[in-house]
């Protein structure tokens, strides 16, 4: 058994059949074909039913394991020189309620995210149904070239979500969906409203530390320079430039995360690089 499943956990089969009866009952199907997905997430059970849905089960210590990454995360920012911006779940249940608010949030503004259809509690597990996208892939899953394509489309959703309030606080290649050619955002986590400048630049960073091992430290700073905009011009690269050098305060944060391996000093030169040679913003 790997580290990741024991402490995910493993939820009683009688449970998880209690689960899959009742999204039988609330979607009028008579039978269900339930196929558990190996993912890397550490804080829930993921399956996909009949096709169609994208199930999400939540255990307590699953509650719990988020409860402790955030006490962890929070202690980070605070060593990044930033008040925590990371909120803690009530329990299983509101963490699956959560996630459905923040991907309905995503989508109301513009940014791609699977259809969500609702959250509910099946014996104290909290269960998350979401549209299932058929054939995706995650974004650190395919060749340098075609993440290259989709960066600037990666910065761009960014930009548009700090734009209007929102933070994802858990940006990695694995919850950045390709399907059909565009990107989906997933697993979006709770960030305290007062907290958004400082998990604006902690977005930044991750964006920037998924990036780095498949296009390199030069590429996507570059790309981030030009690309974390709106798309109305309200930006400039300076801004940008500042932006990454906020985000560069993060770099050592991150990379103590187990699912983040990247070259955390190549990214500092560059941004210091970009920001220095172009006079775009100083320290």
């Amino acid at each position: 058994m790997s580290i990741r499943q024991f402490v995910r956990g493993t939820v009683p089969w009688d449970s998880l059949e209690a689960v899959a009866r009742e999204v039988a009952d609330r979607y009028d199907q008579e039978t269900v074909r339930v196929t558990f997905l190996e993912t890397d997430n550490w804080l829930s059970t993921p399956c996909v039913v009949n096709d169609r849905w994208f199930v999400k089960v939540v255990s307590g210590q699953n509650a719990l394991v988020h409860a402790l990454f955030t006490g962890a995360r929070n202690l980070g920012a605070f060593s990044s020189g930033r008040e925590g911006f990371f909120e803690p779940f009530d329990g299983p249940v509101e963490m699956a309620e959560h996630e459905l608010e923040a991907t309905q949030k995503l989508r109301d503004i513009g940014v791609n995210a699977p259809e969500p259809v609702e959250a509910f509690e099946v014996d104290g597990l909290g269960v998350l149904v979401l549209e299932y996208l058929p054939e995706f892939r995650p974004l650190d899953d395919l060749p340098a070239d075609a993440v290259e394509r989709h960066a600037p489309e990666l910065f761009g959703a960014l930009a548009t979500m700090h734009e209007n309030g929102v933070a994802h606080g858990d940006l990695r290649g694995e919850n950045v969906l390709v399907y059909e050619d565009d990107l989906y955002f997933i697993d979006a986590t709770n960030v305290a409203g007062d907290g958004l400048e400082g998990a604006r630049a902690y977005d930044l960073a991750c964006a920037l530390a998924a990036l780095e091992p498949l296009v390199g430290a030069q590429t996507v700073v570059e790309v981030a320079l030009d690309a974390y905009d709106t798309g109305d011009g309200s930006r400039t690269r300076a801004d940008n430039a500042a932006a990454l050098l906020d985000a560069q305060d993060f770099l050592s944060f991150v990379q103590i995360r187990p699912d983040h391996a990247f070259d955390a000093a190549a990214l500092a030169g560059e941004i210091e690089k970009a920001a220095s040679s172009r006079g775009d913003a100083t320290r």
